[in-house]
């Protein structure tokens, strides 16, 4: 349970580090853009956050497979195939809290998803207040 729990803050603070330089070096920058239309920049604002969103959610795949193949922390029921696409599958599925339900984790892979799904929430708001600021900035 305690290597479990310091890899979620490591995971809060990886998660949280990436979205906000991401977001930060887009504000910067944007507004220097002169390739960019100023509507086109709320675009380019939208690919770069979702660039974002596709690195955590790939260093949180990459925490499953750690956890699960090198220190067997848990593991994953229903119709998990042990590759590449199913551990970001199960990843996007969890950050994003759709929740099909046809990969489960079992053990300490559990508390990992639910913070997965709490950092997935939160970056996904703090996505929706960006592209707003940026929209009223541009658009």
């Amino acid at each position: 349970m305690f290597p479990s729990l310091l890899l979620c803050l490591f995971l809060v603070g990886v998660s949280v580090m990436v979205h906000y330089e991401a977001l930060r070096w887009m504000n910067d920058h944007l507004n220097k853009a002169s390739i960019f239309s100023t509507r086109a920049k709320v675009l380019v604002a939208l690919v770069g956050a979702m660039a974002s969103h596709l690195v955590q959610i790939a260093v949180f795949a990459l925490a499953f497979w750690l956890l699960r193949d090198k220190f067997g922390l848990g593991g994953f029921g229903g119709t998990f195939q042990d590759s590449l696409s199913s551990f970001m599958y199960f990843s996007s599925e969890t950050y994003t809290t759709l929740g099909f339900g046809d990969i489960y984790p079992t053990g300490a892979l559990r508390m990992i998803c639910g913070i997965e799904s709490l950092i997935g929430l939160l970056m996904v708001s703090w996505t929706a207040s960006f592209t707003y600021l940026e929209m009223r900035r541009y658009w």
